[in-house]
């Protein structure tokens, strides 16, 4: 074993870590670069002993935690935020090997962690309790806020800093011990949201990180929900398996946090800056190849303007996304054939593609695919209600706020939206009917910041990850009456 704050050794596989350090069992498994096709490193496998080993390490240590003072949380989240950002080359460099995506994404996400890390820090001292009036003379009351215990966080790889950390750091901050199960697809990234905040001072086994090869993933999530130790899960991650985990939570009568897909639409009405329209969409739409759960995937354009609007939709894909760059990279090339498939099911039922090709073969190892915009979709082609998750986004035309919000809302998804008119009026109005978590008003769908409650509605999830709501998730009350 080693100490999980020493920088990871180039191409060395991929430890645990359990107690404050790095464990490396003799069960491995490959990580594939979706870049190139090659294994970039291995790493560590989980077995249920290893669940075990982490659980009792992260309940051990919830004894000391939840007793420690707010101040020292929150120093070593400060402190954590700063390790962060003095490595930022080496953490940004595990995202691009492992996931590859740009440095550009990769950068972003070490930054936006710290920040996210910074914000939360500055809020621990809020967290308080209060001392309500009661009923019967001579009698006082108080509520507590205490934290649940030993926490289980579930995140994925498409924006693994940003994500891991925000499945960790608000229940550590209110005083939770917790357990990150991180993405078999980057699991040295992972790891360096744990890197990190031991060199920040966290103390041993309040983050315990496992992950598993795929083979492993039910018998890993079941052993883990079903400890009795693990007092609350939060997830992000795809619906289909969001509802395995809330499932299996419902089971065990636990909380469990559920951030999910999305299908997100943005609204263009006739009145619309259609530049700034265009920029935000194409943004929101492609940005990380669309491997956002918040991506715009379905734009609902004024017939007035819907020529002006695709005319002027290509030109910002071409400045930003063109192909002056190489293509963008999908998690794996599976995500490439649903999104040609989509494709292909929508023209065969009449649909047109607007703007790119997406048979077009790229280099590399068969999992990058340039932005392709679909017009004329309609309610018989799959593209319609699938979630894509990939560089592709559909256009339709409507002519009232009633049309629009039926397509808006046409969708099991809820998580977030877009608005783009000049008319603040009509912006709240139709923000007010459309049916998600977030909706932006001339602004793109993909958006999430430490002062606002992040989550969906419908079948995007239930909870709120972010702001002071982001604290008061991870603590339950006491009351406790008492006689004069």
């Amino acid at each position: 074993m080693s100490s999980v704050a020493e920088p990871a050794a180039p191409g060395a596989p991929v430890p645990f870590v359990i107690d404050g350090q790095n464990v490396l069992p003799e069960k491995l498994f490959d990580v594939v670069s979706p870049a190139t096709g090659e294994v970039v490193h291995q790493a560590a496998g989980a077995t249920e002993e290893h669940v075990r080993l982490a659980v009792d390490s992260a309940a051990k240590a919830f004894e000391s935690w939840k007793a420690s003072q707010p101040r020292a949380r929150r120093d070593i989240l400060l402190k954590t935020a700063e390790v962060m950002r003095r490595r930022k080359e080496e953490l940004g460099s595990y995202l691009v090997a492992e996931t590859g995506a740009p440095r550009q994404w990769a950068d972003f996400n070490v930054d936006a962690a710290a920040e996210f890390i910074v914000d939360v820090a500055g809020r621990i001292l809020t967290l308080e309790g209060s001392v309500p009036s009661t009923k019967d003379e001579g009698t006082g009351a108080l509520i507590l806020k205490e934290p649940y215990g030993v926490v289980l966080g579930i995140a994925p790889w498409n924006a693994p800093y940003i994500l891991g950390v925000r499945s960790i750091l608000f229940p550590i901050a209110a005083g939770n011990t917790a357990i990150l199960k991180g993405s078999e697809l980057c699991p040295r990234t992972m790891w360096g949201i744990a890197s990190a905040f031991h060199e920040g001072g966290l103390p041993a086994g309040v983050l315990n990180l496992l992950f598993h090869e795929p083979a492993n993933a039910p018998a890993v999530t079941q052993a883990l929900i079903a400890d009795p130790a693990v007092k609350k899960i939060n997830f992000t991650g795809s619906t289909a398996v969001g509802r395995i985990i809330g499932r299996l939570a419902g089971e065990h009568l636990k909380p469990v946090l559920l951030e999910l897909g999305g299908k997100a639409p943005a609204i263009v009405w006739e009145d619309a800056d259609l530049e700034n329209a265009a920029v935000q969409c194409a943004l929101g739409a492609f940005l990380n190849a669309g491997q956002i759960c918040m991506s715009t995937e379905r734009i609902l354009v004024h017939k007035a303007v819907s020529a002006r609007f695709e005319k002027a939709l290509v030109g910002a894909i071409e400045h930003i996304f063109g192909p002056q760059g190489p293509a963008p990279v999908l998690i794996n090339a599976a995500g490439v054939a649903k999104n040609r498939k989509l494709v292909q099911d929508a023209v065969a039922k009449g649909a047109r593609v607007a703007y790119g090709d997406p048979e077009a073969v790229e280099a590399g190892a068969g999992a990058a695919l340039r932005p392709v915009v679909v017009a004329g979709v309609t309610p018989a082609m799959d593209i319609y209600k699938t979630e894509s998750f990939g560089p592709t986004v559909s256009l339709f035309e409507i002519e009232t706020e009633e049309e629009a919000l039926r397509l808006a809302n046409d969708t099991e998804y809820g998580l977030s939206s877009a608005v783009f008119t000049e008319d603040l009026r009509r912006g709240l109005r139709l923000a007010r009917g459309i049916e998600t978590g977030a909706v932006h008003i001339n602004s793109m769908t993909v958006h999430d910041e430490g002062t606002l409650p992040h989550g969906g509605a419908k079948a995007s999830g239930y909870g709120r990850f972010n702001a002071a709501l982001g604290l008061n998730e991870w603590v339950r009350t006491k009351s406790v009456t008492f006689k004069w």
